[in-house]
C-alpha cells in the first residue's frame, strides 16, 4: 500500500472533523442537559422516555379530574352541613311547639318560622356548583333539581351520580334523591302512628297517616284527624316512636294495637295484620312498654275503648320537605286537643331526626370521598415523581460525566490539532527549504 503526503493530510483532516463533530455533540448535550435529543441517539432510552411521558400525561389528567371532584365534594359537604344546622333549628322549633301552654296563635308563629327554614333548605337543595350545574343534580340537570309545586317539593333531577371517566372514577355530583328524599322512616326499623294504616291510592302501598283522606276531601280540603271508631272522637292517647329489642325478630309486617275496656281494667291486643294473627295481648297500663316480634313501644295519655294504633315496617322513602310541610300544616291547624298536639309533635320530631340522620350519613359519605381524594392525590404525586425520575434517567445527561467527556473530547481535539500541525511540516518542500 502506497502512502503519500496527501493521504496523511487527508487522514489528519478527517480525524479532526470526527473529533470536532464529537465535541460539538458533547457540547450540545451539555447545553441542553439531555443525553437523548433524537430517537436515533438511543432508541431504547427514547422509548423509555416516551413511556414515562405518557404516564405523566395520564397523571396530569387524573389530577385535573381529582381537583374537579374535590371542588364538587367540598361544596356538597358544606351544603349538607348547612342543611343539618337548619334541621336542628327546625327540631328545636318543634320541641318548643310541644309546650302545652302555647296557644294556637303561638304555634302559628312557630309554623311561620318553620316556613322560613323550609325556604332556606330549598335554596340549599338547589345550590349551584359554580360551573353551570347543581350540587344535588344527580346524573345532571339543566335546571334546579328540586321544584316547589302546589302539592309539595318534587325532585326533577336524574337520580344517581356523575363520575369522571378515568380509572379512579372520581365523583362529581351527589344523588339529590338519596340525600333529601330517601331517609328511612320511623325509628329506622318500624314506624308508629295512631290507627293509621291506609292504602296509598298512588303507590298502592300501606302508609301511615294522621289525617283521614276521605273525610278531608269531603271537608273542602281542611284536614280531618282520624278518630276513634266507637266514640267518633280523636284518640285520647298517643304512641311513641318505639325501639328495637331484638333485631333478629323484626318482620317488617304491618301491626295494629287495639285498646279495649275501661281504665283501670283495660287490655291491649297486638295483631300482625300481614299474617292475621295475634302477637301479644294483656293488661294495659299507660306509659308501660308493649312488646312483640322484637319491638317495644309505649302508649301514653288516657286512651279509651276503641282507640287503635298502627305499626308498619320502616321504608326508605321519607322526604325531607314532606316532613317539614306536614309539621307546618299541623302547627297551623287550630283547635287540636293536647293529645293531638303531643302525638303530632312526637311524630314530627321523629321524622325530622330521620331526615337529619340521612343527611348526616350522606355528609359522612361525602367526607369519606374527600379523604379518599387526599389519599389518591398523594398516590398520583408519587407516581408522577417516579415517572419524572424514569424519564430523567432515560434521557437526561449526567452532568459530571458529561463535563468529563467534553474535557476529554477537547483534549483529544487539541492533540489532533497539534499532530496535524506537526504532520503538515513533514513535507519534502518543507525539508528542502
Amino acid at each position: 500500500m502506497r502512502l503519500s503526503t496527501a493521504n496523511l493530510f487527508d487522514s489528519s483532516i478527517a480525524n479532526l472533523q470526527r473529533r470536532q463533530i464529537a465535541m460539538q455533540d458533547q457540547q450540545q448535550q451539555l447545553t441542553s442537559g439531555k443525553r437523548v435529543a433524537l430517537a436515533s441517539d438511543d432508541p431504547t432510552g427514547a422509548a423509555r422516555a416516551e413511556r414515562a411521558l405518557a404516564s405523566i400525561g395520564r397523571v396530569d389528567a387524573n389530577q385535573r379530574a381529582l381537583e374537579a371532584s374535590r371542588n364538587s365534594m367540598t361544596l356538597a359537604e358544606s351544603a349538607l352541613g348547612d342543611a343539618n344546622e337548619l334541621l336542628q333549628q327546625a327540631r328545636e322549633t318543634l320541641v318548643a311547639a310541644g309546650n302545652a301552654s302555647y296557644s294556637d296563635a303561638e304555634r302559628k308563629s312557630l309554623a311561620t318560622k318553620l316556613q322560613g327554614i323550609r325556604d332556606e333548605l330549598l335554596a340549599i337543595s338547589n345550590r349551584s356548583d359554580g360551573a353551570g350545574g347543581y350540587v344535588f343534580s344527580g346524573q345532571g340537570s339543566s335546571s334546579p333539581p328540586f321544584l316547589d309545586q302546589a302539592n309539595g317539593v318534587a325532585y326533577v333531577g336524574v337520580p344517581g351520580t356523575i363520575d369522571t371517566g378515568n380509572l379512579d372514577s372520581f365523583q362529581l355530583t351527589v344523588d339529590g334523591r338519596a340525600a333529601w328524599e330517601q331517609a328511612v322512616g320511623g325509628n329506622g326499623s318500624f314506624e308508629t302512628a295512631p290507627r293509621a294504616i291506609v292504602i296509598d291510592p298512588v303507590s298502592g302501598r300501606p302508609t301511615v297517616q294522621l289525617i283521614d283522606p276521605v273525610a278531608t276531601a269531603g271537608n273542602g280540603g281542611v284536614p280531618v284527624p282520624i278518630v276513634n271508631a266507637l266514640t267518633g272522637l280523636p284518640a285520647a292517647g298517643w304512641i311513641d316512636s318505639g325501639r328495637v329489642t331484638e333485631p333478629t325478630l323484626l318482620t317488617g309486617h304491618d301491626y295494629r294495637v287495639d285498646i279495649a275496656g275501661t281504665a283501670p281494667a283495660q287490655t291491649y291486643t297486638l295483631t300482625d295484620q300481614t299474617l292475621g294473627s295475634v302477637v301479644a295481648s294483656g293488661a294495659f297500663k299507660p306509659g308501660q312498654a308493649i312488646g312483640g316480634d322484637g319491638m317495644a313501644f309505649a302508649i301514653s295519655g288516657v286512651p279509651v275503648d276503641g282507640d287503635a294504633f298502627a305499626i308498619t315496617g320502616a321504608r326508605p322513602d321519607t322526604k325531607l320537605f314532606s316532613v317539614i310541610d306536614k309539621a307546618i300544616v299541623d302547627l297551623n291547624t287550630t283547635l287540636r286537643t293536647p293529645v293531638q298536639v303531643t302525638q303530632g309533635n312526637t311524630l314530627a320530631i321523629r321524622d325530622v331526626d330521620a331526615v337529619m340522620g340521612n343527611l348526616q350519613s350522606m355528609r359522612s359519605q361525602v367526607g369519606e370521598r374527600l379523604n379518599n381524594l387526599d389519599g389518591t392525590e398523594g398516590r398520583l404525586a408519587a407516581l408522577k415523581q417516579y415517572s419524572e425520575q424514569e424519564r430523567s434517567a432515560a434521557e437526561d445527561l449526567d452532568m459530571v460525566q458529561g463535563i468529563s467527556d467534553f474535557q476529554s473530547q477537547q483534549s483529544g481535539y487539541d492533540t489532533a490539532l497539534r499532530t496535524y500541525a506537526m504532520v503538515q511540516r513533514m513535507s519534502l518542500f518543507e525539508y528542502l527549504r
